[in-house]
């Protein structure tokens, strides 16, 4: 069955994290997308990850993350002949997507209107830290800078402890996720027009609407939103200490608690208005706190889930990868090997399914310049290391 992207072909001149996980959504979902890096000079993300072996060989674990189904060819755009290059693949191309320093490829020629000329229906997206324009414009960032930047660190951790990032660098896959959507409404949008798209992402920008209620909260009332840690404004809603384990309640809305305090055999505690659950939190806590004390986590969830309150034990990445539900959901793609490594790795897949033609992995991450001469053959060339004199 047909994929989404299929027949169309994406230049992934990115680095790092948010720009190649937006080209990684679109391989998945069929399109040709050729990996384009420095030969002395490759994406940082290939010697980063948790294997110091694979770091040295270029093949991190940050790399393998979002790199299946590409192509790598490496050219020195610094060099006249390899610019030629990436405009021969330009001309062939659906997308281009690059995340360097905003007019770092207009210094190369290789900004938007150039490759227009060549392209008129060309998708180019530029990702940044803050945009391509504006006061800081020119400033670069990774993930927990924009952390910092966006007030999302002072609204996470503890009353105790702040502000704290988060573990992950949601910012950067957040960016990479909008990136894509971004792509896909461009090329859908083009198929109606005609014409090719400026797409300009900001790590920032992202990172707001990542807050958007708490954003519109602040702008209609002034209220700053701070940190709760495991807590949450409804004392139905957070974690507890267990026998066991941590147990994280979800009886957010008030059906839901009344639900949780009727299982729990205090129906006095039931709420009719969050007004009333505002003004009774800390007792709620109080008595909360004491009976999860009195069942494990695993106990909790068993017994809230089976009746229709949410819960979950709070578990490590090695015990949610176990989990069965994620397991029948196909999230995670075994790859048992790849060019320039041994052994087998996994790596994340998609977040949805489709019915039919939905998102698969068909190759596995490749080696710099992998792919060199099959790409250079496409364009005309002979066999020749690309990025050579």
């Amino acid at each position: 069955m047909t994929r989404p992207f299929e027949g169309i072909r994406v230049i992934d001149v990115t680095h790092v994290l948010a720009g190649p996980f937006a080209a990684y959504q679109l391989a998945v979902l069929g399109a040709d997308v050729i990996k384009v890096e420095h030969p002395d000079d490759p994406d940082q993300s290939r010697s980063s990850g948790t294997d110091k072996e694979l770091n040295r060989r270029s093949m991190g674990t940050g790399f393998l993350t979002q790199a299946s189904n590409k192509r790598s060819i490496a050219l020195d755009l610094k060099k006249e002949e390899d610019r030629e290059v990436l405009k021969k693949l330009v001309a062939t191309a659906d997308v281009f997507v690059e995340n360097y320093r905003p007019g770092a490829f207009e210094a190369l020629g290789l900004g938007y209107e150039a490759l227009a000329a060549i392209n008129p229906r060309l998708i180019y997206a530029s990702f940044s830290a803050f945009g391509q324009k504006g006061p800081r414009g020119s400033q670069t960032a990774y993930d927990h800078v924009i952390q910092a930047t966006s007030g999302i660190m002072a609204m996470t951790g503890t009353k105790d402890v702040h502000p704290v990032k988060f573990g992950a660098p949601v910012i950067d896959y957040a960016t990479g996720m909008t990136g894509a959507f971004a792509l896909s409404a461009a090329l859908l949008q083009r198929e109606r027009t005609g014409l090719g798209q400026r797409i300009d992402m900001a790590m920032l920008d992202v990172a707001m609407i990542l807050m958007s209620s708490h954003l519109t909260g602040y702008l209609r009332n002034g209220v700053h939103p701070k940190p709760h840690g495991n807590r949450h404004p409804h004392a139905t809603n957070g974690a507890f200490e267990t026998k066991e384990g941590l147990v994280m309640l979800g009886a957010s809305n008030l059906r839901q608690q009344r639900r949780l305090w009727t299982v729990l055999g205090r129906p006095d505690m039931v709420k009719r208005s969050n007004d009333e659950r505002d003004a009774d939190h800390a007792r709620e806590i109080a008595v909360l706190s004491e009976i999860m004390l009195t069942r494990t986590a695993d106990e909790w969830e068993e017994f809230l889930q089976a009746r229709h309150v949410p819960a979950a034990r709070v578990r490590t990445m090695r015990e949610a990868i176990a989990d069965p539900q994620l397991l029948s959901r196909g999230v995670i793609h075994r790859h048992t090997k790849a060019d320039g490594m041994e052994g087998g790795f996994g790596v994340p897949l998609a977040a949805f399914t489709f019915e039919h033609g939905g998102p698969q992995i068909d190759s596995p991450p490749p080696s710099l310049g992998q792919h060199n001469d099959e790409i250079l053959a496409e364009l005309g060339y002979g066999p020749r290391k690309a990025g050579a004199a």
